[in-house]
């Protein structure tokens, strides 16, 4: 119905994660509904820049021109078929399609910090509920309704991580930090790599706090990753 509609179209665009059912989207049990949140759970996930930069000149090539984006579109990709397989390694849904449509879901929900489930993940079994926990950390883009710490940011660090284990193996060579082809001054790299530093400290203390009152560490750490980065 039209209160369904609008509630979950708010929630969705937004990457809110809000629901009128305890179920969340699904209650619906419609993959349908699914394809069409996950689209647009994608689209709140990205720069909205680049929505505008597509708006304005009337062409979708802006997409594909920026780094982040692909590299946002790659890590959904990817973190979908490593879910994916886990899930029928261990024959947890009926055909090749239901694990494919649960599989990327969650992952399209959770790594833009929308928080909508189907049938829920905690249940699943091995490495896939924590995996699923860790994608929340490094967030869609930059610009974006999403939380986390942002394709970008993950990026960089990424690229700083890689260059310095170079000077490591070549302490006389000379390194850049690219994004594309930009190169990323040394303030900004230091001013990343700080930010990262205390956000995971915070992590480790915060999910330690928890834990003091009585909780279990998983629990402790879903609950402080969850809040951390907006889920």
């Amino acid at each position: 119905n039209w209160f369904d509609a609008i509630t979950h179209a708010f929630a969705t665009i937004a990457t809110g994660g809000f629901a009128n059912y305890d179920a969340s989207i699904g209650a619906f049990d419609s993959p349908l509904i699914e394809a069409i949140a996950v689209f647009f759970m994608l689209m709140g996930g990205t720069n909205f820049a680049l929505h505008y930069l597509a708006w304005g000149r009337g062409s979708f090539t802006v997409y594909g021109q920026d780094p982040e984006f692909r590299t946002y579109l790659w890590i959904v990709g990817g973190c979908s078929a490593i879910v994916c397989a886990g899930l029928l390694s261990q024959h947890v849904y009926g055909p090749f399609f239901e694990h494919l449509r649960h599989a990327v879901f969650h992952v399209v929900s959770m790594f833009t910090s929308t928080g909508f489930t189907t049938t829920g993940f905690s249940h699943w079994p091995g490495f896939l509920p924590p995996f699923i926990m860790m994608i929340t950390f490094i967030g869609a883009c930059a610009g974006s309704t999403a939380g986390g710490l942002k394709t970008i940011r993950s990026m960089i660090v990424a690229r700083l991580a890689r260059r310095e284990l170079m000077r490591v193996i070549h302490p006389r060579g000379q390194f850049m930090v690219k994004i594309g082809s930009h190169v990323i001054d040394e303030p900004i790299l230091a001013a990343i790599a700080g930010f990262v530093t205390v956000y995971f400290l915070s992590l480790v203390v915060l999910s330690l706090a928890v834990t003091a009152t009585g909780e279990d560490p998983i629990t402790a750490f879903s609950i402080v990753a969850s809040c951390m980065n907006n889920v």
